[in-house]
């Protein structure tokens, strides 16, 4: 009777601590097959559909993700996303340079989310709002200081709407293997294409293309010569979109049939006109 009811305490405490971490189900079926349709635009103002996350590209590396129940999050947060009165839900940040973040993020903000800890140790984040998860995975940057700063950077993951997106943040290296598979599978990928103050373009497409995402949005690239020096890289094994766009709405069904680079505008939030 003893080990019965151990056994029954030992399945509580269990139920419990799932109830309090949720899984993530991006590494739980990282061997899901991508979806069959295409994406559409929309209007970062406007509704987000059911089962679809709605992402806009603001500036340099920040994007807006907005989710059906209104939940928002920018990606690497400088303190400017436009002449707007919205306030995200969470903001993300990354510190290799100060166009990823901002010491003075905007107290109403409820999660400001830094993606480096005290020096060399890294921060862990697990954040569940229900509709969102958005965890972490930590790598190394350069440092002015000492070389390299040891979990310096955050790929930060958000998982909404059976979806799985990545912000690679100022990667400056190719993850581990230990470091891919926490990262699990990533539906969508936010990747830095510059091709100098973070990885080589040779480096950026190697990771891009183990990554096996079915949509790549390049980020933080300084013109279209520095963009199409990555387009051309990835032609082969990608098909590219440019549709002179800022936003778009996506979700499991919508995902494209094979590979896909969307280029999306960088612009910043306006509010419509009355």
């Amino acid at each position: 009777m003893r080990w019965i009811l151990a056994g029954i305490l030992s399945l509580v405490a269990a139920v419990a601590g799932a109830q309090e971490r949720r899984p993530s189900h991006c590494i739980a079926i990282a061997d899901a097959a991508p979806g069959l349709e295409y994406l559409h635009k929309a209007s970062w103002q406007d509704p987000v559909p059911k089962y679809s996350v709605r992402i806009s590209y603001i500036a340099h590396a920040s994007f807006l993700l907005q989710t059906h129940g209104g939940l928002s999050a920018v990606t690497d947060f400088t303190g400017f996303i436009g002449n707007v009165g919205l306030i995200p839900n969470v903001v993300t940040m990354n510190h290799a340079h100060e166009t990823h973040w901002t010491a003075f993020p905007d107290p109403a903000i409820k999660h400001p989310l830094n993606g480096w800890g005290p020096f060399g140790e890294g921060i862990e984040h697990h954040l569940d709002l229900g509709e969102m998860l958005i965890r972490n995975v930590s790598t190394d940057i350069r440092s002015q200081f000492s070389g390299v700063e040891p979990k310096g950077n955050s790929i930060f993951v958000f998982e909404v709407e059976g979806l799985c997106i990545g912000h690679l943040g100022h990667l400056h290296h190719m993850p581990s293997d230990e470091q891919f598979a926490a990262l699990g599978r990533l539906d969508v990928v936010m990747a830095a294409v510059d091709g100098g103050s973070t990885l080589a373009l040779p480096e950026m497409i190697k990771v891009i293309n183990r990554l096996k995402s079915s949509i790549v949005i390049p980020m933080h690239w300084f013109g279209d010569y520095t963009l199409g020096a990555f387009l051309v890289g990835i032609r082969e094994e990608f098909d590219v979109r440019r549709d002179w766009i800022s936003e778009i709405e996506v979700s499991l069904a919508t995902l494209p049939d094979r590979p896909t680079v969307i280029v999306l505008e960088p612009k910043y939030l306006i509010e419509p006109d009355d």
